[in-house]
């Protein structure tokens, strides 16, 4: 009789077992999922009279975040074409999100004077299929 309750206490112990194992691949599989479909995060720093980087590319239709940051002084990030028009506090992160919809090129401006060389802080984005 005892080998029988071993037996049993096996069986359902492998049971456990696979269905821990079934359980785990499951949620391996929707971390991956919610990976894939998190938008990526960018992140841009200001400083007087430049953003780094200064260039980057975007897929249509994938949507991003924008984190800017800056350390010097209050800078703004505008495109009119992107639709947005933000500001970047000292200290704090500002996040932008975007999803672009028509490929090309944008100019992406400063739009608070910051000094002398304010009219060259650019960056541009490319937005491809």
């Amino acid at each position: 009789m005892k080998g029988i309750r071993v037996g049993k206490t096996l069986v359902a112990m492998t049971a456990l077992a696979a269905g821990a194992i079934t359980l785990a691949a499951v949620a391996v599989r929707t971390e991956l999922a919610v990976a894939e479909t998190s938008p990526k995060v960018i992140e841009i720093a200001a400083k007087k009279f430049d953003f780094t980087p200064n260039e980057i590319t975007l897929k249509k239709g994938q949507p991003v975040i924008l984190r800017l940051s800056t350390a010097d002084r209050v800078h703004g990030f505008m495109s009119k074409q992107l639709k947005f028009d933000t500001d970047i506090a000292v200290g704090r992160t500002t996040d932008v999100a975007i999803t672009p919809d028509t490929v090309g090129d944008y100019t992406i401006v400063c739009d608070h004077y910051c000094g002398t060389g304010h009219g060259g802080m650019k960056m541009q984005i490319s937005v491809v299929e």
